[in-house]
């Protein structure tokens, strides 16, 4: 992104300035707008009363994205953050595409390192161009004038205006080619810790969630999706439930049947009454015992391996060495479990489909509405809601599907919910994995060879349309085959192998299970070496400065060495994901009664410039949260082909009785930002069973912990 135009406009906006640009396919940043129509998608409007409105175009799930993109702007424009207001984007349109895909989406911990430089040029921009409305109004140049808090001052003479007070004048500028951005040590909000902008509609109620939207006529639906994968509807009792009070619909879907009605209890009411029967179809005996011994399978197919990274010989390797350590591990599917169920409203009539819905990929969902209504982009209008949660879930389109087909049934608008057991057993889950691990020392103790298969599921070979099935997923790997240690002699292979079981992206994807695995087997080896796990790995990444700064860092904050009383130890892990180094220490203690408590996590993040400090702690403690929810309980079981488990009485989350206290510092950067929503999440469960294995002797190969006989 070389050069970016910006366009302006005053007449058609009352006096103020609105300023807007669009990603081109190349990457390329060019100038947007409608001629015909003087219509103006824009990302920055300065109104008279001082008003300062910023589109932010990602989807806030809690990530804090809804005050660091508007902070970006408003660093470089060098107004009055008090006057700041955010808006959702009006509009689908690829002005709003996240620079990282190319669409409009929300993922990877992609939003401020995304938007970073582009944001930061919207706000440049918008300053230079009321700079220089300004030179005009009193008569100087340019550079004899200077802003702060949203007002231009020529010094020499005494004179300001505000920003309000130059917006018309300022929109009739032709935009500057290029723009100069503040260097790092000029910034006055980045970096500062900032009160999120939606906590206060949150606390309140205003804020819209999607299970929130309530629009005129609007009818609600319940369903029930077949239990089995790939089942599909057989009879149910249509007739009687019809008359029921209130129920307009009960609509066929093929694998699954919903009622519709004026109220949801209604709905639900009427759905658990039309004792439906299922076709199961061939995935009926499909359970956990069948997918382990293919996995096992799998780990033996050398024929269908493929290297994902080779350094050096592994092989030949582990033939010289001194002392092989071998190992399996093993991680189960696993829910999103996001705390406000799946939902969407959508209004479908012959010429237009209006969709509500707490997405992460709104883009897409206009070729979605397209394929189902035949309608032109045009027609198509979608509302982003606030998401309760999203972890990547949201960025399926099965409930958006769901919810357009309801409509057009229906000839009405339509909120459709799933209820939580819908969700835990109908979720596209995190897959299940399993590895070998072989690592080879010398004489010395050093690690010389690393030798790793992963056999699972390929979440792209299954979803095809986030990208292309490739011989080795590379959402499979990540977390093993990109590991930085100093290794000479390293090979991480991959067996692809699918069950009808759906599978997606999961917060922190495949670095969740592999930083489980290798963090893990890196302590095996360390303590087969008699050596320090800490000590370990500050060898392994002499030459990675980086990452072992994150690691000496960790071990200070997490008081690495430092006597505890008996029965109490501590488990030390690092991982790199979504550019972001990780590093956690888990303090933890386990009585006779083999109750398991995490008392402190100290993290270390280095995620280069952090622009709202306290965005990044709680995303860390978030990630934690997430990462020890899975750890302690989290497993989707199949058996006879379904999820055996419900609601959160049998998929458990982290409650405020098992959640650890967890300090959190920040590696001082200038460097490019990186991820953070993500990032926090894969150390913790190494950290927890290293430490585990520290005061027990019990070594944890298969998550979750309580299958191993613990109690958190």
């Amino acid at each position: 992104m070389k050069r970016s135009t910006f366009v302006a406009t005053g007449a058609a906006t009352g006096g103020a300035l609105v300023l807007g640009f669009e990603f081109a396919p190349s990457g390329r940043i060019t100038s947007f707008a409608d001629a015909a129509t003087t219509r103006l998608v824009g990302f920055v409007t300065i109104a008279p009363d001082e008003t300062i409105t910023i589109v932010q175009p990602q989807a806030e799930m809690g990530q804090g994205v809804q005050t660091s993109i508007p902070m970006l702007v408003a660093e470089e424009l060098d107004c009055d953050w008090s006057r700041v207001r955010v808006e959702s984007f009006p509009a689908i349109d690829k002005i709003y595409n996240n620079p990282a895909f190319g669409i409009m989406g929300t993922g990877g911990s992609s939003s401020v390192r995304g938007w970073f430089m582009p944001a930061r040029k919207v706000g440049a921009q918008a300053r230079a161009m009321l700079v220089a409305a300004a030179a005009q109004k009193f008569g100087v140049a340019a550079s004899e004038l200077r802003t702060q808090n949203g007002v231009v001052y020529h010094d020499a003479s005494s004179r300001k205006a505000t920003y309000g007070e130059l917006a018309g004048a300022a929109a009739a500028l032709t935009p500057p080619a290029d723009v100069t951005l503040k260097t790092h040590d000029k910034f006055t909000l980045i970096g500062k810790p900032v009160k999120r902008l939606d906590i206060r509609d949150k606390v309140d109620g205003r804020a819209q969630f999607g299970i929130d939207v309530v629009v005129p006529g609007m009818l609600y639906a319940a369903i029930r999706q077949s239990p089995v994968f790939g089942g599909t509807v057989g009879h149910y009792d249509e007739a009687n439930t019809l008359k029921r009070p209130g129920i307009k619909k009960v609509v066929n879907l093929k694998n699954a049947v919903a009622v519709v009605a004026d109220r949801f209890w209604r709905a639900k009411s009427a759905l658990d009454a039309l004792n439906i029967s299922w076709s199961d179809g061939p995935n009926a005996s499909l359970d956990d015992a069948k997918i382990a011994a293919d996995l096992k399978a799998a780990l033996d197919d050398d024929a269908s391996a493929a290297v994902a990274k080779q350094v050096g010989d592994a092989a030949a390797a582990l033939k010289g060495a001194a002392k092989v350590v071998s190992a399996e591990y093993h991680v189960p599917y696993l829910a999103h479990a996001t705390m406000e169920p799946m939902n969407c409203t959508a209004h479908v009539t012959a010429d237009s489909c209006e969709i509500w819905a707490p997405t992460q990929f709104p883009g897409p969902i206009v070729q979605v509405a397209q394929r189902f209504t035949n309608l032109t982009p045009d027609k198509i209008k979608i509302h982003q809601t606030y998401l309760g949660g999203g972890f990547g879930r949201r960025a399926n389109m099965d409930f958006v599907i769901q919810a357009i087909m309801l409509s057009q049934a229906a000839g009405a608008p339509v909120k459709l919910i799933w209820t939580r057991e819908e969700d835990v057993q109908h979720d596209v889950y995190r897959p299940v994995s399993t590895t070998r691990i072989k690592a080879g020392l010398d004489s010395t103790g050093n690690l010389v060879a690393w030798q790793q298969r992963i056999a699972s599921p390929s979440i792209f070979g299954m979803n095809p349309g986030f990208g292309p099935p490739q011989k080795v997923d590379d959402s499979s790997v990540e977390g093993s085959a990109d590991k930085r240690y100093s290794i000479p002699n390293f090979l991480v292979d991959y067996v692809r192998k699918d069950f009808a079981v759906p599978v997606f992206f999961w917060r922190s994807v495949g670095n969740s299970q592999n930083g489980f695995f290798f963090e893990s087997m890196l302590d095996e080896v360390a303590h087969a070496a008699g050596k320090d796990p800490y000590e370990f790995r500050r060898a392994l990444l002499k030459d990675t400065p980086k990452l072992l700064n994150v690691l000496e860092m960790t071990a200070k904050l997490g008081n690495w060495g430092k006597p505890l009383p008996k029965g109490s130890a501590r488990g030390i892990a690092l991982c790199e994901s979504f550019g972001s180094t990780v590093g956690e220490v888990a303090e933890i203690s386990v009585d006779k009664g083999n109750t398991l408590r995490i008392h402190r996590v100290a993290v270390v993040i280095d995620c280069g410039t952090v622009v709202n400090p306290d965005t990044v702690v709680a995303q860390m403690q978030g990630g934690v949260n997430f990462g020890l929810t899975a750890a302690l309980f989290g497993a989707i079981n199949i058996a006879k082909g379904r999820v055996a488990q419900h609601n959160f009485y049998d998929y458990q989350m982290v409650r405020l009785a098992n959640a650890p206290h967890i300090d959190v510092e920040i590696v001082t950067s200038s460097g490019p930002p990186t991820g953070v929503g993500e990032p926090g999440t894969p150390p913790i469960a190494p950290a927890v069973a290293n430490a585990i294995f520290a005061v027990t002797g019990k070594r944890i190969r298969t998550l979750p912990f309580v299958k191993a006989g613990f109690t958190a």
